[in-house]
């Protein structure tokens, strides 16, 4: 598979963890609610910029997923920014079916903690 590469000013603006990762949370972009976080490196947020479909690094894999493609539970990606620091991604998507892998709509509802 070609190697694509991250558009050089947005690569310079994103700071990695020592993997090379950046957190990247995915919100459904009409109702704001939080759906998961998941991890990309450049590759991955390349693939998502230009595909229109989420595309993460899987960190147990070792190997890129883009979501839906084994469930059918596609993300759309409408939008994607960079948090001001510029150590996470916000990742704006329309959500079909569930979110986590658990059959969920959402990672987080497992309750409020404390």
């Amino acid at each position: 598979m070609e190697r694509m590469s991250l558009d050089p000013e947005i690569a310079a603006r994103l700071k990695r963890n020592p993997e090379g990762l950046v957190p990247a949370i995915a919100q459904q972009y009409d109702t704001g609610e939080v759906l998961m976080l998941a991890w990309m490196n450049d590759e991955a947020l390349h693939r998502t910029l230009t595909t229109g479909r989420a595309t993460y690094w899987s960190r147990s894999r070792q190997e890129f997923w883009v979501k839906g493609d084994t469930s059918g539970h596609v993300q759309h990606v409408k939008s994607v920014a960079l948090d001001c620091d510029g150590d996470t991604l916000l990742v704006r998507v329309d959500q079909v079916g569930a979110a986590c892998h658990t059959g969920d709509r959402t990672c987080f509802d497992a309750g409020v903690l404390g």
